[in-house]
């Protein structure tokens, strides 16, 4: 491959199969990305130079499970705890849980109590951003842990869905966006 990895296109490693999960829906598929190592690790160093500017960071925490496809690898690249965010019951040590709304009913995140703790730095490291309801609790539940979240980043952004409105406060970072029409 000619080209460096400084100026590959992330966006020609997205394919976007219409109609999945539901009719009318454009889900952005991540398979071939990770099938890339080249395009992959560059994910993982664009990551790695937004944390940076964020000033020193403590924890990558990620909600399952794509996220943790970029959280983990992220983490080791920053020196950096990993922190899994997951639905209920399937940690396996005590846990502090986050209930939130979603359009079509409840849902629950939760973490390891001892996974965070007040001084904690943590950046917040997803896939996808879409309506940021999950990214929102995941702050909120870490939040509530006394850890100071510095960031979110996230690989693709759906732009018009609500997602940045959803993480006012948070500096959000994304490295791909599509619009409705994309």
């Amino acid at each position: 491959m000619t080209d460096s990895t400084e100026n590959q296109d992330l966006k020609s490693h997205i394919r976007t199969i219409p109609d999945f999960p539901v009719p009318g829906i454009r889900f952005r598929d991540i398979t071939p990305l990770l099938a890339s190592p080249r395009a992959y690790g560059e994910v993982i160093r664009r990551l790695a130079d937004v944390a940076v500017s964020s000033g020193p960071i403590d924890v990558v925490a990620s909600v399952e499970a794509r996220g943790f496809l970029f959280g983990a690898p992220l983490a080791l690249a920053l020196d950096a705890r990993f922190v899994p965010v997951r639905k209920p019951g399937k940690l396996p040590h005590e846990t502090r849980s986050h209930s939130y709304q979603l359009e079509y009913g409840e849902d629950t995140l939760e973490v390891h109590t001892d996974a965070v703790g007040p001084g904690d730095r943590v950046l917040v490291v997803d896939d996808l951003l879409a309506t940021g309801g999950t990214v929102a609790a995941c702050n909120r539940l870490l939040v509530e842990a006394g850890a100071e979240v510095v960031g979110c980043a996230v690989v693709i952004e759906l732009e018009g869905l609500g997602g940045r409105e959803a993480l006012a406060g948070c500096e959000v970072t994304t490295l791909m966006t599509y619009s409705e029409d994309e």
